[in-house]
């Protein structure tokens, strides 16, 4: 992922860079199991996948995506669609089942597809936005925001 801006020296941001990486890591297990029709592996997948993306989508919805809305509405609106379409066809694997849609397959590799689209938009312009204007205390936030919400991932040793 993107090393450029130094949003990364942030640790919200690389906490959240460190998500991205690992639903990507994540994604990557889906496309074997698809060509396989391995689809109670791609629910399993899916549940991890969501896994990640739960207190990660807190963080940026609650903490960092308010505090960029008032100079880039349209963009974070379209971003929170993106959310809502990526969790509406995670969900479906949610109960711990492998969704009966035979459909779901290929409607979670499309997903798959515009979530690794949205991370690329969210590295390279929501997180170097963020670290270009965002203030002390609205950095605060967001890590108040991840204080509350957890994440799936070890953080690193320091």
């Amino acid at each position: 992922m993107c090393e450029y801006c130094g949003c990364q020296s942030l640790t919200a941001i690389d906490e959240l860079t460190r998500e991205h990486e690992e639903v990507v890591r994540l994604i990557s297990h889906l496309r074997p199991a698809h060509q396989e029709g391995g689809t109670d592996r791609m629910a399993e997948v899916s549940r991890e996948i969501a896994r990640v993306l739960g207190p990660h989508t807190q963080v940026e919805e609650h903490g960092l995506f308010p505090a960029l809305a008032g100079d880039f509405p349209d963009q974070i609106a379209a971003l929170e669609a993106e959310h809502r379409r990526i969790e509406a066809v995670l969900a479906e694997a949610a109960d711990g089942a492998t969704p009966p849609d035979p459909t779901w397959p290929d409607r979670l590799m499309a997903a798959m597809a515009l979530l690794r689209d949205h991370i690329l938009k969210e590295q390279d312009g929501v997180f170097p936005a963020a670290l270009a204007g965002l203030s002390t205390d609205q950095w605060e936030a967001v890590e108040a925001t991840r204080a509350q919400a957890g994440s799936t991932l070890s953080r690193p040793a320091a």
